[in-house]
């Protein structure tokens, strides 16, 4: 199983990395750690309830159809209604379970429940929907407006003592609504209210997010004796891609042990044996032998080195994902920009699919995208790791030249290795990239696998 480590937090913008030594903790950066985690997990619950306005106001529209069926039912309209406002309540609730695995623990659901009135009247999965349904619709919408409007109360009423003497006369002060300023002491008491929104963004936000999530998390999952062949089915055939990856990883590496490296060693040891033959007979010829043995040596260590690193890089085990994707960049022929913000360092598995996924699309960009600049943003959110590689190339991957190297029919490169490497992992992937640019891909991953 793999360790977790705790790092720092990490979030450099650079448009021209390199490689930097690690620099020594002081006592200074607990305290600034501390408060940028604390930022982080307030504007991660900010976004967290924003994205839950969005489902939750879909939500609202749902019920009012449920409404209006169940209103006309008794002249026959609502019986027509049903299997639509049926189907949008189920789409909407796999949409809230995708959003919930975002953030947190994944919502593993049930089969697709039924769409035709009468069986969904006493199905489990359907009426466990409905009581979501109404909950979220309402105390979901509730925090979700809640969380939206926050940061502009406390922008607003933080920032009133600047321009408050060019407001109008007698014009409301506060974001509440209520009160004047006419006076330096009531224009600053609204800027210490702006404080306390502050304060209730830190405090709060992330207890109402939660509170939010918890009706989907308890409502929408299966519920206990649900047939989940469904999902069986995909982890099997998630297991079988990573044992497919893993075996493919193998061949790689004893096909370049031996076609490379151990034709190098070979060749060393019959070098030094003649050598060794001619050393007294004639020792100019058996000197230019030991040259060669030598730069057959010193061949076969670089080329194992090179295996080595594909393996697992020492520098993302030791400056973590950061450090190797500035590596990376780099040494790449297109100026690339890197963008990391991952406060904790996740499990090495993970962090090493990351740098390989960065690697192999920074080689297909640097030889068939003919682009000028590529970017790669690396998050770390809700136990998800979320990578965009980015870049502004003539597009068409997956369609044009550059789809065929990049799907590239070799086990384990290209985009079918990326694919298998995310699908070990039970992660997302995908990949946009019109022709003209940009292309896009975009990988997410669970922090702990």
């Amino acid at each position: 199983m793999a360790h977790h480590r705790q790092a720092p937090a990490a979030h450099q913008h650079t448009d021209v990395p390199s490689p930097r030594d690690a620099k020594p903790a002081t006592a200074d950066a607990d305290p600034k750690s501390g408060i940028k985690r604390l930022l982080g997990t307030a504007g991660a619950a900010l976004t967290q309830l924003a994205s839950g306005l969005n489902t939750a106001l879909l939500a609202l529209l749902v019920l009012l159809g449920v409404v209006l069926t169940l209103a006309t039912s008794p002249v026959g309209v609502g019986l027509l209604l049903a299997p639509t406002v049926l189907r949008a309540l189920h789409a909407l609730a796999g949409r809230e379970r995708v959003r919930l695995g975002r953030w947190g623990p994944e919502v593993i659901g049930p089969q697709t429940p039924p769409v035709r009135l009468r069986p969904a009247l006493v199905d489990p999965t359907t009426q466990r929907e409905l009581r979501w349904l109404v909950r979220h619709a309402t105390l979901g919408c509730l925090l979700g407006l809640i969380g939206v409007c926050l940061p502009i109360a406390a922008l607003r009423d933080t920032a009133f003592p600047l321009y408050w003497r060019f407001a109008p006369k007698d014009a409301t002060a506060t974001s509440l609504g209520l009160g004047t300023a006419h006076s330096w002491p009531d224009a600053l008491a609204v800027g210490l209210l702006g404080v306390g929104w502050i304060v209730i963004i830190l405090g709060l936000t992330p207890g109402m997010a939660r509170l939010q999530d918890r009706p989907g998390r308890s409502l929408l999952a299966a519920a206990p004796g649900t047939d989940l062949s469904r999902r069986v089915a995909e982890l099997t055939a998630t297991r079988a891609a990573a044992l497919d990856a893993h075996a493919a990883e193998l061949r790689r590496i004893e096909r370049s042990l031996h076609d490379g490296t151990q034709n190098r060693i070979v060749s060393a040891t019959v070098l030094l044996g003649a050598a060794r033959r001619m050393m007294l007979r004639d020792p100019a010829g058996a000197d230019e032998l030991l040259e060669r043995a030598q730069s057959a040596a010193e061949q076969a260590l670089a080329e194992l080195r090179s295996v080595s690193r594909s393996i697992l890089p020492p520098v993302l085990d030791d400056r973590g994902l950061l450090g190797a994707l500035s590596g990376l960049a780099a040494h790449c022929a297109v100026p690339c920009r890197i963008d990391v913000d991952v406060p904790e360092r996740c499990a090495a598995s993970v962090e090493a699919t990351a740098y390989f996924i960065v690697a192999e699309a920074m080689t297909n960009i640097a030889k068939h995208s003919g682009a000028r600049h590529a970017e790669v943003v690396v998050r770390s959110r809700g136990g998800r790791l979320y990578l965009r590689v980015e870049d502004d190339g003539h597009g068409g991957a997956g369609s044009t030249h550059q789809g065929e190297a990049f799907t590239g029919g070799n086990a384990g490169s290209g985009l079918t290795g990326i694919r298998r490497r995310v699908d070990a992992h039970d992660g997302n992937l995908s990949l946009t990239s019109p022709p003209g640019g940009p292309t896009i891909l975009q990988v997410e991953l669970p922090c702990g696998s």
